[in-house]
């Protein structure tokens, strides 16, 4: 008899900002794997196991997960931010139609969490408040030139722009590329958000122009959220301004 898999989303760190449906969930399974850091973000009992990998292992990650949901036991998945976006979800799903023909009788269910470009906005005001898109700078499992042909169609466009997986030791020079690319498609006054680790103590919020902003202002933790020609700042003394882009759009200047 097989199974269950839940993939859970942990959100951006905070214990906060992990949601009833995700501590239940937690409560509920017998067996964890995940990337360790995220492990070592929830209280497991006595009798409840974990099994942490590196986070480039997410494909055997998903089948050693499988082979046991298959097997009968009530396994999760824990992913940082929401498992759907740019995380796990997605590689138990390649896993489960690349796997055998038993695992997909297993029982999966992807618990929703807040995403980091979520937890960034919320700090600042409003940036997502017209049309958005998020994308992934990690050139591992992409071409490069994929990533700037949709940087350039995405800001041409009008959308508001997050970037996830910024920077790394091993990919140091893609976000001061895509910074560039942008930069030759909009505004220098374009508000750029870097927002390092929102919500936990280590939070970090940066507000500057695009003509600003560096590589340098990033690290993984990071999500860098690039506004539109339409997002607006608002100055506030001895506060932090707020970022927001109205719900209304005048459409993209041709």
């Amino acid at each position: 008899m097989s199974g269950r898999l839940v993939v859970i989303g942990l959100g951006p760190g905070s214990p906060y900002q992990v949601t009833p449906e995700a501590s239940r969930a937690v409560a509920e399974a017998s067996l964890f794997f995940g990337y360790k850091p995220y492990l070592d973000r929830i209280d497991l009992r006595p009798d409840q196991i974990r099994v942490a990998s590196d986070n480039r292992e997410e494909i055997s990650r998903s089948n050693a997960a499988l082979e046991m949901a298959a097997a009968g036991h009530n396994v999760a998945m824990v992913s940082g931010g929401d498992p759907g976006v740019f995380a796990m979800a997605a590689a138990v799903c390649e896993a489960i139609e690349a796997g055998p023909r038993e695992w997909r009788n297993v029982e999966l269910s992807v618990v929703p969490g807040v995403t980091a470009m979520l937890a960034v906005a919320a700090r600042v005001g409003a940036p997502l408040g017209h049309d958005f898109c998020a994308i992934n700078l990690s050139d591992n499992l992409k071409p490069w030139d994929l990533v700037e042909r949709r940087l350039v169609a995405v800001a041409e466009a009008g959308f508001v722009i997050s970037l996830y997986n910024p920077i790394s030791k091993a990919r140091p020079w893609q976000l001061g590329s895509a910074l560039e690319t942008l930069r030759a498609h909009l505004p220098a006054t374009t508000p750029v958000i870097f927002g390092r680790a929102a919500g936990r103590p280590d939070e970090r919020i940066e507000i500057v122009t695009l003509g600003e902003a560096a590589a340098e202002m990033a690290d993984m933790a990071t999500c860098v959220v690039i506004g539109s020609p339409e997002t607006r700042l608002i100055t506030r003394d001895g506060k932090r301004p707020l970022v927001y882009t109205p719900r209304f759009s005048a459409g993209v200047a041709k």
